[in-house]
């Protein structure tokens, strides 16, 4: 509110009233009370004007050296408390600039403290196009729970969807939905021979056990054949117990159906060394070759593909009976083969790829 008088007047009663002029008459004449005069004498008593101006140039000052250090105190708690991690991102920024602008920092100081320009505060983001894209990632990861960035893009990519492997990057970490991976064993360097890969379908097959049990305890010994040439899971077959008689069983199975390889690569496991499946390979001029004791490395396809199987189906089940597990089991090796791309393949499936292998022998073999 506006003072009715100033400086200048105020003394100029004061005067009067030192010339002898009473306080009940100057009140009355100029319209004020004596409190008022009593007040004004206290505060300008003895002054001049220049005096007055002075002390009101004073305060005007000193209230602005308050203001400006109870600024400060803000701006450095709210500074404090804003800055406690480094920011990037300038929506970050934006939304702190906002933040302290609500705790009272001004709205042209507020950017300065975090080293944002005016013009970046007010820029409106374009609408996010990735709406459509960001849920398919989530729920393809929620689907394959185990399939990290690179295995959900080739996924996309499986789907028809036109899209770079780095966005799929950025997308996929930005909703955190990085995969823990437990450690595995470092190989020694000197330990490390690379595993040649066939030219062809059917010419080497890898073979191994994997583990797991039922709900009662019961254990449950799963066979896992696996095509090095095409990464195909040829046969996954859970059973109670299985020695080299069943194996072989198994294995002329497959013979029905697709013929035999040229080699089998195993461990040194009594079902894979023993009487029966030597004689059998002898019989069916099918030549055993085995790894050596304590270097799974140099059965890698058939090791990768355990790990696989491990996390993806055995973890992720609990199976009430070798019924069930066979049922879980069989559907996961059809996904495998049929519907889980792989990046060594060129993004194809295991049975995509055998395919193509297989045309390409076709025209080869049509050309000659």
């Amino acid at each position: 509110m506006k003072k009715r008088y100033t400086e200048e007047q105020i003394i100029g009663f004061l005067k009067e009233a030192e010339a002898g002029t009473p306080v009940k008459e100057l009140c009355r004449r100029h319209g004020f009370s004596e409190g008022s005069y009593y007040a004004w004498r206290n505060k300008f008593g003895g002054m001049d004007v220049s005096d007055a101006k002075r002390l009101k140039a004073l305060e005007a000052e000193n209230s602005r050296l308050k203001r400006l250090l109870a600024e400060s105190l803000l701006e450095n708690e709210v500074t404090r408390e804003a800055l406690r991690k480094k920011l990037v991102t300038a929506a970050a920024k934006r939304e702190l600039v906002r933040f302290m602008s609500q705790r009272g920092l001004s709205e042209r100081r507020s950017p300065a403290v975090v080293a944002m320009s005016a013009s970046a505060l007010r820029y409106q983001p374009a609408p996010d196009r990735n709406n459509e894209l960001r849920a398919e990632i989530l729920c393809l990861a929620q689907r394959y729970r185990h399939y990290g960035a690179p295995m959900v893009y080739l996924k996309l990519r499986q789907a028809g969807w036109t899209v770079n492997h780095k966005r799929v990057e950025r997308l996929y970490a930005e909703q955190s939905l990085q995969v823990r991976r437990r450690r595995r064993k470092k190989v020694p360097v000197a330990d490390r021979q690379p595993l040649g890969r066939p030219d062809a379908a059917n010419e080497v097959w890898s073979m191994d056990f994997v583990f797991d049990r039922v709900a009662d305890g019961r254990p449950i010994k799963c066979l896992a054949i696996v095509d090095d040439a095409t990464h195909e899971c040829v046969a996954l077959v859970p059973a109670t117990a299985m020695g080299g008689q069943r194996v072989t069983r198994e294995v002329d199975r497959l013979a029905l159906t697709r013929g035999l390889p040229r080699v089998i690569r195993s461990d040194n496991g009594p079902e894979l060394i023993g009487k029966a499946m030597l004689n059998w390979a002898h019989a069916n001029g099918v030549a055993l070759k085995q790894i050596e004791p304590g270097k799974p490395n140099q059965n890698a396809y058939i090791e990768s593909f355990n790990g696989r199987f491990r996390d993806e189906c055995l973890n992720e089940h609990w199976f009430v009976s070798l019924a069930h597990a066979a049922a879980i089991i069989r559907a996961w090796q059809r996904e495998y083969n049929e519907e889980r791309p792989k990046k060594e393949l060129g993004g194809l499936t295991p049975a995509a790829y055998a395919r193509q292998m297989h045309q390409q022998r076709i025209h080869l073999t049509v050309g000659l």
